[in-house]
């Protein structure tokens, strides 16, 4: 830059090239003003910045760039002191700048001001990339639709009605239905087609924390509010969904004291995280899901009762499959469908028989242990072999004529009465075949260890 004839705080010729060489080297730009306020000197990075010429502001006074705010330098003139990080908007593009200026004292006398200007918009613009980046990954994290349930009997259909149904409503909804009956599914379903699609979708198993983490997770923690805490402390899970939804998996499992915040969160739209006094005001969408009998936790003492009416607004109750056979042979060839892809395949067919037998079973893992016994079925197909026959079948808990081999004689007693029955008997079952292996027990029953627990302890199993 050419600044020959231009006042200079530097009267040596050299100091004053050199000077100029300096701040043409920054990024930032520098705009430099005498003692009344008249421009002297800016940088390269300025006039890009301002997108204004030298010509335009040098011997033109320190408002000629504003277009939005206050003057910085004439501030620092007046009062003599430094000034940080003011925003404002300059030149004829109206750049959003943060500008830092520090007042010139040369020999104990102000001969002007110096400001540094820090060009925010492109870091605005990374910021809006980012946050189109966070709504995609919540996109991802909650990419399933109503469109992506599969089935066409009446008990699907009208499962799917009263979901969208409770998806246009703020309402807290209350998914039940056993295991592997696709109750997340409906979940990032019921989200996706609510108002709060475009807000963060957070889910959580109630049944794999312990009951002290469990609020910690949930509700946030203070800063060294335990040993171990991360220092300033950390969100929960509910402000993380703060505007979108929560998804509470198993909330049977949830303790008595997490249940209590719970309840308090829900009534009061607020919650206080671990070791804090403060309140913290929450907008959260709850949906919650448990394939336990919660009327009778609530009448054991387990659950409680409040907390429960707070949550039963709109019960979901998910169909097994043992009540949608229909629906089977939708299911396998949309579990093929992926699942071929999955492990490099060309498309095979199933044969007749395969249907019949899968229409046999009753299917206690429901949807779940479907795909698993497909995908099986897929591993033993050899690789010249395109139909799934009888014989890839491996099928759990001594396959599909089990259930025909035990007594007919015809169970006495209540619904109630009946499932708790069969719930002992099908533990019991699973925990024999496995030596009394409660992590393996657990995982042919697709349920948590914590969830395994709770219910031998509810059968006396322990």
């Amino acid at each position: 830059m050419n600044n020959e004839n231009i006042p200079s705080l530097a009267t040596d010729g050299d100091s004053k090239l050199l000077l100029q060489t300096i701040i043409d080297s920054l990024s930032d730009a520098v705009s430099v003003v005498d003692e009344n306020g008249i421009g002297i000197m800016v940088n390269r990075a300025y006039t890009r910045i301002t997108g204004m010429s030298e010509e335009q502001v040098l011997r033109k006074p320190a408002t000629v760039d504003i277009a939005e705010g206050e003057s910085v330098h004439m501030r620092v003139l007046q009062t003599g002191k430094p000034i940080k990080g003011v925003r404002m908007k300059v030149g004829p593009f109206r750049r959003e700048v943060i500008v830092s200026c520090a007042p010139l004292i040369i020999k104990g006398q102000l001969k002007g001001s110096v400001g540094v200007i820090h060009d925010i918009s492109e870091l605005r613009r990374v910021m809006e990339e980012l946050h189109r980046t966070r709504r995609l990954v919540r996109e991802l994290e909650s990419h399933y639709t109503f469109d992506d349930i599969i089935g066409n009997s009446e008990q699907i259909r009208e499962t799917i009605e009263r979901a969208r149904q409770g998806a246009a409503t703020p309402a807290c909804v209350l998914l039940r239905g056993e295991c592997g009956t696709g109750k997340e599914l409906f979940a990032h379903a019921i989200h996706h087609d609510s108002e709060r699609t475009d807000e963060p979708f957070i889910r959580l198993n109630c049944a794999s924390l312990t009951d002290t983490l469990l609020e910690s997770e949930l509700f946030g923690y203070a800063d060294g509010a335990f040993t171990g805490a991360k220092k300033g402390g950390r969100k929960g899970y509910f402000e993380e969904a703060n505007g979108g939804t929560l998804f509470l998996d198993e909330i049977g499992a949830m303790g008595n004291e997490a249940q209590a915040r719970l309840l308090r969160a829900i009534q009061e739209g607020e919650i206080i995280r671990v070791g804090e006094s403060r309140t913290r005001a929450i907008d959260v969408r709850l949906i919650v899901a448990t394939n336990a009998n919660l009327e009778e936790m609530v009448e054991e003492g387990l659950f409680r009762k409040d907390l429960y009416y707070r949550l039963n607004v709109l019960p979901i109750h998910l169909p097994p499959l043992r009540d949608i056979k229909s629906d089977i042979p939708l299911l396998v060839n949309h579990f093929l469908a992926g699942l071929t892809k999955k492990y490099g395949r060309p498309i095979v067919d199933v044969s007749p028989a395969v249907y019949r037998r899968l229409k046999e079973y009753d299917w206690p893992g429901n949807m779940r242990e479907l795909e698993n016994v497909i995908a099986r079925a897929l591993i033993n197909l050899g690789r010249d072999q395109d139909v799934i026959e009888e014989k890839h079948l491996v099928m759990p808990f001594g396959g599909a004529g089990e259930e025909k081999d035990r007594d007919d004689t015809p169970l006495q007693g209540t619904l109630r009465q009946m499932h708790r029955v069969w719930e002992k008997d099908l533990l019991q079952q699973a925990l024999k075949e496995t030596g009394w292996n409660k992590a393996e027990a657990a995982r042919r029953l697709d349920i948590s260890i914590r969830s395994l627990y709770n219910k031998m302890h509810r059968h006396n199993l322990l």
